[in-house]
Formats: structure tokens, C-alpha cells, sequence
């Protein structure tokens, strides 16, 4: 037979599960393994509420620095102006704006921008309004600037760079508007650096404009010299060329014929064009296919077409309903050869049609031919002498025009240059900004709450991560494969209480509050903490079949969980039920049980465990319950471990199951001294107690190891002061107590 794991990395044999009966169940994969865990939007939500001061804290920490940032953060001021940059008008060589394409338009405001972010045009401004200077110099307005020294190169770059990020050009979509922003921490200072960089721009285009102008002005002059003169030569050559020749209205005959040959040439083109479609038609027709070559020409052998194809439907039709000796099938079959017969000498007349176009075709284009051929050699006869005289009339011709429009261009350019023209207009000039535009407030905070929260939320999630103490039923089976006994809640302040006040009347002031809630299954009976143990002393009495256990050892993990809490609050309700029930101090070393009943230190355990007192004469009754008696823990002894390990304390065990109906003793931790696990061999069950919240998952399966370790038979887990109002015990806390509030804290 194999082992058993459980979870911690702890095994059991066989024989030691085997011995813990019903009380320690089969690990469940659903359990112990994490794959197997759903998580839902309900978990997330109740870690939430769970770290909910984690996140709120959180939240307040970063919007307080996200305002203390903000508030020490530099004004930043941004003005803004926008220029509209216009299509440029026609240039000096004829070239017109109009018929400039998008994406030419698109590269020409990028261009734009590209310039006024350009070097020069920042280093000008820089200059003008004696950024280079040192904080402090100012420029006296009106008066001449003085000699400036030259920069030095870094110092210039410096200026520049510093000057152009601060600086921002958008084109704005769809329109012809540039938006021309800077920044500065001077509200002034942003604006003026606007309106300079934009009038610095437009003086730029001005006198680029005006330069190109007069320089297009420069080359045209000496172009319109050069044309005068060919101008006066090719027109005193055809005068004279018209005197030599005799040519007087020759124009006139020569456009009549011209126009006529013209004309026949036209019609030429034009009857071979049609001789070419008949022949080819004809041909077409003639190799077998008349009626596709008689589209659209002959009605006839369309509708002849149509009705042999509705006679062929109607045939088949008829075929599959009445057969083939059917008296109208052979009808039909008639009229179909009738109609392909017909078909068929339409389509010859057709081709005899297309041959006959084809033909008189033919015989037009021989006919235009001729006539072409007649008017060319008069054409050329008429013509032969006119040949040079168009030439050089078409020469004069064009050597006038030209002139006169260079004379027209120069014109204008003067003229543009003489306006100082600009496609550049100034829309909205930058103004000196009221508000600062950067920090944001709002963003800024709007950021850090959305950074606060996130983060809150990011925390909680990592500290439920890294919580590895215990807090609910489900962790005990899951971590420690033990079942869980029951749920104590946190216990609140008996303080004013009356039943309290009367329990309590012979007890030190100072312990009076915590005796109370050591005593609360009797102090208050109708208490939520009452009920808790009412609870748990139904999961002892039902614990093991046949009979409950007799001897009961509570103990627990570490210090401060709760444990003799736990142990006074059970015998309390066990005494409770009429039954006689003995609660044992075993914890030699810090005894508290006596304080929390008011009595004074005595003789106890150790002194009946040395043999210097009879356990008789030792064990007090309870005044206030008749079937509780008390066993306090007596002098603190040397050696605890070795008195309670003695033949001694065995043999008091088994005389107390003789004795009582049940015995609870209180033991010291588990896991700081050997004496729980001395106690639990001789024990009927065992009882750990773990503090939720505050016992670690580690410490709860060592302290199990430990008792497993000597095949003690471990009951189960209580876990002690659980807040049932955190969302972590939602369900449990709304699923029961929250429907008898009233009654539990009457």
C-alpha cells in the first residue's frame, strides 16, 4: 500500500488515517488543486470590499501627489495664430495655379511648414525679441537695436533647438489654414514669438516673391530684345518673298482647295471604313453564320428565331404529357419545320443582302478615291509656289505672338512687382493667452484617480495574494485536509453589560472586560459568540459514532488564538446540557484559567503531578454552574513537559473518564512547546484552534504534522475571532445571524 499525501507536503500511512476514523476525509482534487478553483467576478468583488481602506488609502496617496506635482508644476501658456496660405496666381511663363494637382497642393503646405519651422526663420525671431540675451536685458522698443556680437555656434544651435520645440505648426484638415502654437512660461512672451514668427514669414515671402519677380523681369527684357528683331527680319522676308512671287489672295484658293481635299479625304476614310464592316459581314455570313451576322438588321429572322424556340418548348411540353403519336405534337412538328424552313431562306436573302452592301461599298470607295487622287495633283499644282510663302508667313506669325506676349508678361511682372503681392494672409493674430495651458488640473487629476484607483485595486489583489493566514472553512480543508469544527466571531465589548456586571462581581476591576468575554457562553447566553459555541459543542457531541468523546485537548498553533478561550466557553456549554464536565489549566507554564474565573493563585495539576496534593482536594466547582468543576494549573513547576508526560497524568486521565462526562483540557501551543503533543497520545480528540487572520496556513500544517506525527486523533479546526461582517465571510454571516440580529444581541 502506498502513502497519502496531504497538503504541506506531510504523509499518512494507511494505519494512521485509518485511525482518525471519519474525522479526517479524503483529500478532493477539487479541493487542493488550484486548477480546479472557479474564480467569478463575486471573488474579485469581495477582495475589493475586503482591502477597500488599501484602496481608498491608495486613491488619497496618489490624487495628493498627483495635486502636489500639479501644483508645483510651471505655467505653461501657448498662443495660437492661423494664416491661410492661398494658391499662388499664374507665373510669369503661363503656368496657371488652377491645374495644380492635390497631392502637389499637399507637398506645397508641407513645404510651408517645413519653413516656418526652419532655422533661420527661429534664429531671426530669437534675435528680435533678444531671446539670446540674458534673463533680464531687454531691447528698448523704438529704439535702433545695437550691434549684436555673433553668437557662438553651440550657443546659436542651443538657442534654435530650444525655440523650435517650443514651437508647433498644423496644417488644420480639409482647409488652407496653418496653426502657428508656442509655448512659453511668459504669457507675453508666447504671443509676441507668434506674431514675429508669422510677420517674419510673410516679409520672407514678399521679398522671395519680389526677388523672383524682377529677376523673371530681367530675362524677359533681354528675350523681348532678341524677338524684335527676328520679328522685323521674318516679315521683311515675306514681303518680299510676296512681290517676287506675285502672290496676291493665293490664301484664299489655296484654304478652298485645301478645305475640298479635305473633305474628300474624309469621306474617303469613311466609305473604306464602311466597305471594310459590309465586307466583313458578308464573309461572316457566308461561312454559315447569316443569322448571328443579322443581328440587329433583320427583324424577320428574329422573330422567326423566337417562335421555332417557343414551338420547341411547347413540343417538349407536349412530348412529356401526352407522347410522341399526340395528333397536336405532330402539329407542332409541322409548324417547327415550317419555321426552319423559313428560317432558312431568310438567312440566304440575308446573305444576298449583305454581298449586294458589300459590293456598292466597294464601288463608293473606288469612286471617293479617284476623286482624291484628282484633288491632290491640283492641290499640289495650285500649291507649289505657296509652299515657302506659308512657311514664312506662319514664321512672322509666330515670332508676333510671342513677342507680344512676353511684352504682356513683363508687364505684369512689374506690376506684381511693384504691389508686393503675397499668398499668405494673416487670419487670427496670436493673442496674449489668459489661462495657462499646461498642467491640466482636471486631466491631472481625472489621471491620478484613474492611477489611484487602478492601483489600489492592483495592491489589494497583490496583498490577498500574499496572504497566507487562515480565515476561512474552506483554507482548513484545503491546506490542512482537516475538517473544520466551527466559527467563533470576534467577540465585542461586554462592557455595561448586567449579566456581565453580576458574573463578575468578585473579580479584579482590570480583568473584568476580559474575563466577561472569556465567559460569554454564560455571561451572555443569547449572544452571537454563545450561539458560536452552542455550535461547536454540536460538532463534538456528533463527532464520532456511538458515543462523544470523553477527554477533549484544546490547543493551538501559536500564542494569542484563542485556545483557552475556546476551552472555558466549551466546558461552559458542555455543563450547560446537565452534564458533569471537568475543565483542566494544563498550560503549566502561562496559566490564565484561573484568572478568567477570579480566583486566586492555588495549588493545581502541578502540585497533584508531584504528589504534593491530592486531585480531590484541588478541583474547585464552579458557584454558578453546579455541573462545572475547575482544575486549576497550580504552581509553576521547572519541568512541564516531564510532569505531564508521567505515568502520573495518565493515570489521572483515565480516573477523570471515570468521573466526568467530559474532561477539557487547556494546553499550551503546539508549536512553541512539546506539551500539546505530549498530552494529545492519551487524549480522546483533539481540538485546534487557529485565529483567523493572524494564523498562517505554514503554522497550521506544522502544528497538524505534529500531532499526526504521534497518531494523535485530531478532531478538527476552530477558527477563533472571525469577523463576519468582511466580505470574506459574507455568506456566512447573511446566510444565518444577519435574520436573528436582534435576537442574538438583546
Amino acid at each position: 500500500m502506498g502513502f497519502e499525501q496531504l497538503p504541506g507536503g506531510s504523509e499518512l500511512v494507511p494505519a494512521e488515517r485509518a485511525s482518525l476514523g471519519p474525522l479526517l476525509p479524503e483529500p478532493s482534487p477539487a479541493v487542493y488543486s488550484s486548477g480546479g478553483e472557479t474564480v467569478s467576478l463575486g471573488d474579485y468583488w469581495r477582495i475589493l470590499r475586503k482591502r477597500k481602506w488599501v484602496v481608498v488609502t491608495t486613491l488619497l496617496i496618489v490624487m495628493i501627489c498627483t495635486a502636489l506635482i500639479t501644483m508645483r508644476m510651471t505655467p505653461i501658456y501657448q498662443a495660437t495664430a492661423r494664416i491661410n496660405i492661398t494658391r499662388p496666381a499664374n507665373d510669369l511663363i503661363g503656368k496657371d495655379s488652377a491645374a495644380v494637382t492635390d497631392d502637389d497642393y499637399t507637398v506645397s503646405i508641407e513645404t510651408q511648414v517645413r519653413i516656418l519651422q526652419s532655422d533661420s526663420l527661429a534664429l531671426s525671431v530669437v534675435k528680435k525679441l533678444g531671446l539670446d540675451k540674458p534673463t533680464g536685458a531687454t531691447t528698448p522698443t523704438g529704439s535702433a537695436p545695437a550691434a549684436v556680437p555673433q553668437l557662438d555656434p553651440q550657443r546659436e544651435a542651443a538657442l534654435i533647438s530650444d525655440f523650435q520645440s517650443r514651437l508647433k505648426v498644423v496644417p488644420v484638415p480639409n482647409t488652407r489654414v496653418l496653426s502657428v502654437t508656442y509655448s512659453s512660461a511668459d504669457p507675453r512672451q508666447a504671443a509676441d514669438a507668434v506674431n514675429t514668427l508669422v510677420n517674419n514669414y510673410i516679409e520672407q515671402n514678399i521679398k522671395t516673391h519680389f526677388e523672383s519677380t524682377m529677376q523673371a523681369a530681367e530675362w524677359l527684357s533681354k528675350q523681348l530684345a532678341d524677338l524684335q528683331i527676328r520679328v522685323e527680319t521674318s516679315q521683311a522676308k515675306l514681303v518680299e518673298y510676296e512681290k517676287e512671287h506675285q502672290i496676291i489672295g493665293g490664301d484664299e484658293k489655296r484654304n478652298i482647295i485645301t478645305d475640298k481635299l479635305e473633305d474628300v479625304s474624309k469621306e474617303l476614310n469613311a466609305a473604306e471604313a464602311d466597305r471594310i464592316q459590309k465586307e466583313a459581314l458578308y464573309q461572316f455570313a457566308a461561312s454559315g453564320a447569316a443569322e448571328k451576322a443579322s443581328i440587329g438588321h433583320s427583324e424577320i429572322l428574329h422573330n422567326l428565331r423566337s417562335q421555332e424556340a417557343d414551338l420547341k418548348q411547347q413540343i417538349a411540353q407536349a412530348s412529356i404529357q401526352y407522347g410522341p403519336s399526340y395528333p397536336k405534337l405532330v402539329e407542332l412538328k409541322a409548324r417547327l419545320q415550317e419555321v426552319q424552313q423559313n428560317i432558312q431562306t431568310e438567312s440566304q436573302k440575308m446573305v444576298v443582302s449583305l454581298q449586294n452592301d458589300y459590293l456598292a461599298a466597294g464601288r463608293r470607295e473606288k469612286l471617293l478615291r479617284t476623286e482624291l487622287e484628282k484633288q491632290k495633283a491640283e492641290a499640289n499644282q495650285l500649291n507649289q509656289s505657296a509652299i515657302e510663302y506659308s512657311l514664312l508667313k506662319r514664321e512672322a506669325d509666330s515670332n508676333r505672338q510671342l513677342y507680344e506676349d512676353l511684352l504682356r508678361k513683363l508687364k505684369e511682372a512689374g506690376l506684381s512687382a511693384g504691389l508686393n503681392s503675397s499668398n499668405v494672409r494673416v487670419v487670427d493674430s496670436a493673442r496674449v493667452p489668459i489661462a495657462p495651458s499646461y498642467p491640466n488640473i482636471p486631466r491631472n487629476m481625472q489621471l491620478g484617480f484613474l492611477l489611484g484607483l487602478c492601483g489600489g485595486m492592483a495592491l489589494a489583489f497583490v496583498l490577498e495574494a500574499l496572504d497566507n493566514t487562515v480565515s476561512l472553512p474552506e483554507h482548513v480543508e484545503a491546506y490542512a485536509g482537516l475538517p473544520s469544527l466551527g466559527m467563533i466571531p470576534m467577540s465585542s465589548t461586554l462592557k455595561g453589560s448586567a449579566a456581565g456586571r453580576t458574573l463578575l462581581k468578585l473579580k479584579p476591576a482590570p480583568e473584568a472586560k476580559t474575563s466577561a468575554i472569556e465567559l460569554v457562553a454564560h455571561c451572555r447566553p443569547n449572544s452571537e459568540l454563545a450561539e458560536a459555541y452552542r455550535a461547536l459543542r454540536t460538532s463534538i457531541l456528533l463527532s464520532s459514532p456511538g458515543s462523544p468523546p470523553k477527554i477533549l485537548l484544546v490547543t493551538s498553533a501559536l500564542p494569542q488564538e484563542g485556545k483557552t478561550t475556546t476551552s472555558i466557553n466549551c466546558a461552559i456549554v458542555l455543563a450547560q446540557q446537565g452534564r458533569r464536565v471537568l475543565l483542566v489549566d494544563a498550560d503549566l507554564r502561562r496559566p490564565t484559567i484561573h484568572r478568567s474565573f477570579g480566583l486566586r493563585p492555588r495549588a493545581g495539576l502541578s502540585d497533584v503531578l508531584a504528589g504534593r496534593e491530592q486531585q480531590e482536594l484541588v478541583t474547585l466547582a464552579s458557584p454558578h454552574l453546579p455541573n462545572l468543576f475547575i482544575l486549576p494549573a497550580g504552581a509553576q513547576p521547572p519541568h512541564p513537559a516531564e510532569l505531564l508526560s508521567s505515568p502520573v497524568m495518565k493515570k489521572l486521565i483515565e480516573q477523570w473518564r471515570g468521573q466526568y462526562d467530559h474532561v477539557v483540557i487547556d494546553s499550551p501551543p503546539a508549536l512553541t512547546v512539546t506539551d500539546a503533543v505530549l498530552l494529545s497520545v492519551d487524549v480522546d480528540r483533539v481540538i485546534v484552534v487557529v485565529r483567523s487572520g493572524q494564523t498562517s496556513k505554514a503554522a497550521m500544517r506544522r502544528a497538524r504534522d505534529l500531532l499526526l506525527q504521534v497518531n494523535a486523533k485530531v478532531m478538527g479546526v476552530v477558527i477563533n475571532a472571525v469577523d463576519l461582517t468582511a466580505p470574506d465571510h459574507y455568506y456566512y454571516y447573511y446566510s444565518g445571524s444577519k435574520y436573528y440580529g436582534s435576537y442574538y444581541h438583546e
